[in-house]
């Protein structure tokens, strides 16, 4: 593998390196499995773009195909492990994939996918009951275990978030959370060099498709040891941070109110003084529930505001947030934040409007094929916005108060209310409709469907439209709810104010 790893390979082979529910690597398996999966895929025909697929849930092999993918020359595309066949066919052909990795869970849709796109070479863990994939470890002992060629350019995942017109664009990783490095050596000393590999270790608690978690994992080229956990339970995950030693981890507010949630003896009952450094992300955490797990875990909470289009633009430590309570933080380089109003003219501090970013880089937003897309989200050249509203105090502090886009944050889930109006429109019983974000207490907030019905004397029933839906695309994109409505307040062009929309189910929260 490479330095710090490579070294605790030959000095302690047999300490754990990485482990999942079901199994553990030792530091000598992990160095094989890495050496034999970049090997395969430096001898494989991966196109122009070097592109991969991982269609997994979270297991010691998604963090390999992920990581072997980068010592490979790869770039590696993570798919949620929650589309549906036809949703993943659509990535593997947007990025242009020649190899896809699934697990037991996504094979029988990853092939389907796989058929649809057009891609070949299926590669899955635990399949052998699935025609037309490949054993992960015949593959693997197809390859060779010495140590792979590091003088190629590292390729940085290509990642994709929902789209506003029902597909999902893909971004590549930026630079701000992609580590320098000309050769794939030089990335990877330079990945070992970063703050997660310094505390000791690391719990990979979300989904391997997020970038905080995927980010996490690559700490094991520095030795450091990596624990993965499989769909998250509360209980579950503070287990694991007390019989692991689990000194860093990155998490999402859902986390925080689902661990909140537990009995206090629950609770107390673990000991979490191993709690070094706890980023989290995905979405605005409310005041009472951050304040108190910072009573509950201590001053080891580091915000991280941004996306994965651009990385983290803001951060706040715990002991700065208890100075300044909800807010994001400040902007870290090379962004700086300011607020413009609806023309885009800087407003003064403490003025709410439109939030936008300046990337002293000049690169802002870039989506891959649209440019179209990349466009809409700047001000001017490398001046972006994430869509949202809010203010900057005097002292340069960011608060988020609302939400210019469409976009909603469930669970730290980006969900684009068009697509499921794209389908839900569809429904023989819906005349017109609109999916708007409102409350929902463990998720920050859900989608729900604002439905004008064909026949107002016989609306559709709210559990038939969920069903309706759910059977056509992603669940976690459905709407949670269903009202009935006479009016969706169209104007003259056929605009609806979503602000509006959502304005009575926020205003008693």
């Amino acid at each position: 593998m490479v330095a710090f790893a490579k070294k605790l390979a030959a000095e302690r082979p047999e300490e754990v390196a990485l482990r999942d529910p079901e199994r553990t690597l030792s530091w000598a398996d992990l160095d094989d499995a890495l050496n034999r999966t970049a090997n395969r895929l430096l001898a494989a025909d991966l196109g122009s773009h070097h592109r991969i697929a991982v269609f997994a849930e979270n297991a010691v092999e998604t963090a390999i195909a992920h990581m072997g993918g980068l010592i490979g020359g790869a770039s590696s595309v993570p798919v949620n492990f929650h589309l549906t066949a036809e949703e993943v066919a659509y990535i593997l052909q947007d990025s242009d994939t020649r190899i896809l990795f699934v697990g037991p869970e996504t094979a029988e849709r990853g092939i389907a996918a796989a058929r649809e796109a057009g891609v070949e070479t299926v590669i899955g863990w635990r399949c052998e009951t699935f025609e037309g994939v490949e054993s992960w470890t015949g593959w693997l002992d197809d390859s060779s275990g010495d140590d792979p060629p590091m003088d190629h350019a590292p390729r940085p995942n290509l990642l994709y978030t929902s789209g506003t017109t029902g597909r999902p664009k893909g971004t590549n990783l930026p630079p701000t959370m992609f580590a320098a490095g000309d050769t794939v050596g030089e990335h990877l000393e330079s990945v070992a060099k970063g703050l997660f590999a310094t505390f000791g270790t690391h719990g990979v608690i979300g989904p391997l498709y997020h970038t905080g978690p995927l980010s996490g994992s690559r700490t094991l080229v520095a030795g450091v040891p990596v624990v993965i956990l499989g769909r998250f339970d509360a209980e579950t995950t503070l287990r694991a941070i007390q019989d692991y030693g689990i000194a860093s981890s990155v998490l999402v507010p859902t986390h925080f109110v689902r661990m909140l949630a537990l009995p206090e003896e629950t609770r107390t009952k673990f000991d979490l003084s191993s709690l070094k450094w706890i980023a989290h992300t995905g979405a605005a955490c409310p005041v009472d529930v951050k304040r108190a797990m910072i009573e509950w875990w201590g001053p080891v909470l580091s915000e991280a505001y941004g996306a994965s289009e651009v990385g983290t633009t803001c951060s706040i430590t715990s002991p700065e947030w208890l100075e300044h309570p909800g807010s994001v933080g400040r902007a870290v380089p090379p962004f700086e934040a300011l607020i413009v109003d609806e023309e885009g003219n800087e407003l003064p501090p403490n003025t709410e409007g439109r939030l936008y970013f300046k990337d002293a880089t000049g690169r802002g937003v870039v989506y891959h094929n649209d440019a179209e897309k990349s466009a809409a989200a700047h001000l001017r050249p490398g001046v972006f916005t994430l869509g949202e509203i809010g203010y900057v105090d005097e002292a340069g502090y960011v608060f988020i108060t609302d939400r210019f886009s469409d976009m909603i944050l469930s669970g730290g889930v980006n969900i684009y209310p068009a697509e499921a109006e794209n389908v839900l429109i569809n429904h023989p019983g819906i005349a017109d409709v609109a999916c708007i974000g409102v409350p929902n207490e463990e998720m920050g907030e859900e989608l729900k469907a604002l439905v004008i019905p064909e026949n107002p004397t016989a609306p559709p029933d709210e559990l038939e439209i969920i069903a309706w839906i759910r059977e056509r695309i992603s669940t976690f994109k459905c709407p949670r709810s269903v009202e009935i409505v006479d009016d969706l307040g169209r104007n003259s062009m056929g605009k609806i104010n979503k602000r509006k929309l959502r304005a009575p189910y926020w205003e008693s929260n």
